[in-house]
């Protein structure tokens, strides 16, 4: 898989600096309270600018660039690992990517979604669409159509985990250790409780 260009990288920096100056808002004013238009003037962007970026307030609390990195992991992880093996390398591995500046913001976006109505519906949409992507290179790689059944559940069963190891870690406010919360909760997916 290349690269992304200098063009679609510039982008990119954008769309997160603009999800940084939104977090720094809703921590200094609150969600509900913070607007389009003061996160565009925090970033020194007009307001259709933001929507290129996003198409919604809520998006720029769910979206992040980490269905990419585990779509990328899945497709280039080795041949011989099972589902389950593949799954834990793309997800496990996708979070420890995560520097400790951008820690902080990750537990704060997740704290967002689990206490912001409007965001957890969001997020719950985000996740359901996180399947689909995931499935589909997952698929791909045991042969099969990406729609198939078993592996929409299999993900989806792997999704929960995140979501679970995801809830625990926002509960300890960013003491637990994410990547050993997200191997425990595949580990219950590969053997049981």
């Amino acid at each position: 898989m290349s690269s992304p260009g200098l063009r679609e990288r510039k982008k990119q920096k954008t769309r997160w600096a603009i999800q940084a100056h939104a977090l720094r808002l809703f921590t200094a004013q609150g969600y509900d309270a913070t607007t389009v238009e003061q996160i565009a003037e925090a970033a020194e962007i007009s307001p259709s600018t933001f929507f290129r970026y996003f198409k919604t307030k809520e998006d720029v609390v769910t979206q992040d660039r980490y269905d990419d990195v585990m779509v990328a992991a899945i497709r280039t992880a080795p041949p011989e690992l099972t589902p389950i093996e593949t799954m834990r390398l793309a997800i496990v591995g996708s979070f420890a990517q995560i520097v400790p500046d951008e820690a902080e913001q990750v537990l704060q976006r997740a704290r967002l979604a689990f206490s912001v109505p409007a965001l957890r519906m969001r997020s719950l949409d985000s996740m359901l669409s996180a399947i689909d992507v995931l499935a589909a290179p997952l698929a791909e790689r045991l042969g099969r159509p990406a729609d198939d059944f078993r592996v929409q559940a299999f993900v989806g069963a792997c999704v929960g985990a995140i979501i679970n190891a995801a809830m625990t870690w926002v509960t300890a406010r960013g003491d637990a250790d994410i990547l050993i919360l997200l191997d425990e909760a595949l580990s219950v997916v590969a053997d049981g409780p």
